[in-house]
């Protein structure tokens, strides 16, 4: 790998920066909070923000990469917006002593590419609205979805390490660990793959087709998480599932102490997002089926996105393995809690629309985000409140600083 001066003179700088981030003290005091509220000691709500409209925050040039070379960049990046996030909104990120760099692997995926169509761009030339074609319209459709194959690539794994360690030897420790990645929210890759109305009428005019589309997207995910265990290509010491922090006693009691290299060790999540308009039923019969076979491949599960759940709570807890369920702005807060079981948290997702609008109220907010944490409380929830999935704050980041400074005075008087 040919490494230019300037890219390493500012990869240096830049991880010296995020070191400095990272050996603060309260760093590891934010870890045990964590592991605090995972094992439901009592403790106060947990406030993260995640999923950022990037296009948006690079105001000041802070985010500019000076990389070329694509593997350099996706550091770069990771280094210049952990670092960002931890300058103007950290709530209760947690910024770790090391690097991870991820083993270089292939997977072929799920047989069927997604084909799209691009509606509408920003001014940076961001995509902000596409659609997508149909890919699997008949029964002979079927056949395109294959088992996943996942390769390792020991040399480039090996140039990749060494590249790292010789850029931030003596500044930053490097692991390698993970690399490939199964979706188990197999709905949410249909959607691309089909389009959400194709599916809707699919499930009322075929629904043994959509059950025959299910069982073998199913069977090819399985297959890609028993290869990644065989390879052992699986980062237990992640601190991160969907963009929850994940610390606790048995599987991540600290920084990188993950305990072996398969899912077994890990946390999964999975979602069925388009399932907000359709019946608990339906969940009931398309959904617990094939997620529950998922589940039971990983430790622990993160379960829920933007789906609506607290219409059928007593359904997703059902699937195996469950520690959070996400509370979205679509459902019912104060029946979710109500009805959540006490050893599963409650993932709360605010409304990303407070700082969509064309003035930001922080009253507003703050009046949401309290009732939010009235429900939980009433009814003994542990909660998380995660604003995430940002489409747009208007171009103007100081709105995200302020948001965090709301909900962390809240959390901080619960």
């Amino acid at each position: 790998m040919n490494l230019r001066k300037e890219e390493v003179n500012a990869l240096r700088t830049l991880a010296n920066e995020y070191m400095e981030i990272a050996s603060l003290p309260m760093q590891k005091e934010k870890m045990e909070l964590w592991k605090a509220f995972n094992r439901h000691d009592n403790t106060r709500p947990m406030v993260l923000i995640d999923q950022l409209p990037w296009n948006e925050l690079n105001q000041t040039g802070e985010l500019t990469c000076v990389s070329q070379e694509p593997f350099l960049q996706k550091i770069e990046f990771f280094l210049r917006s952990t670092i960002y996030k931890w300058n103007h909104f950290p709530a209760d990120m947690v910024v770790e002593p090391f690097l991870t760099i991820p083993f270089s692997t292939y997977n072929t995926g799920w047989g069927v590419d997604v084909e799209q169509e691009i509606k509408v761009t920003d001014k940076n030339n961001s995509v902000v609205s596409h659609s997508y074609n149909n890919q699997l319209a008949e029964e002979t459709d079927l056949d395109k979805i294959k088992d996943m194959e996942i390769t390792l690539d020991k040399q480039q794994s090996k140039e990749w390490l060494e590249a790292a360690k010789y850029l931030f030897g003596g500044i930053m420790p490097v692991r390698q660990a993970g690399g490939p990645f199964v979706h188990l929210g197999i709905w949410d890759v249909l959607s691309e793959r089909m389009g959400v109305e194709n599916i809707y009428f699919d499930l009322i005019d075929r629904p043994e087709f959509i059950h025959e589309i299910m069982k073998r997207m199913t069977r090819s995910a399985l297959a890609g998480i028993r290869q990644m265990n065989e390879l052992g290509l699986v980062d237990t010491s992640e601190n991160i599932c969907h963009c929850s922090v994940v610390y606790n006693d048995e599987q991540l009691p600290g920084f990188g102490a993950g305990a072996g290299n398969d899912t077994h060790h890990a946390w999964g999540f999975g979602m069925a997002q388009l399932f907000t308009s359709v019946s608990p039923d339906v969940t009931e019969e398309f959904e617990i089926p094939y997620i529950s076979q998922l589940a039971k491949e990983y430790s622990m599960i993160y379960y829920g996105c933007c789906d609506r759940l607290d219409d059928r709570m007593d359904i997703v807890q059902k699937i195996p393995n469950v520690k959070k369920l996400s509370c979205s702005p679509w459902s019912n807060r104060e029946v979710f809690a109500e009805k959540l079981h006490k050893d599963i948290i409650m993932s709360n997702k605010p409304s990303p629309s407070f700082l969509a609008e064309e003035t930001m109220d922080d009253e507003a907010i703050t009046a949401d985000l309290t009732r939010t944490c009235h429900a939980a409380r009433r009814n003994g929830a542990a909660l998380e409140i995660i604003l995430k999935d940002i489409s747009t704050v208007r171009y103007e980041p100081g709105r995200l600083t302020k948001w965090a400074d709301c909900a962390m005075r809240l959390v901080r008087n619960y």
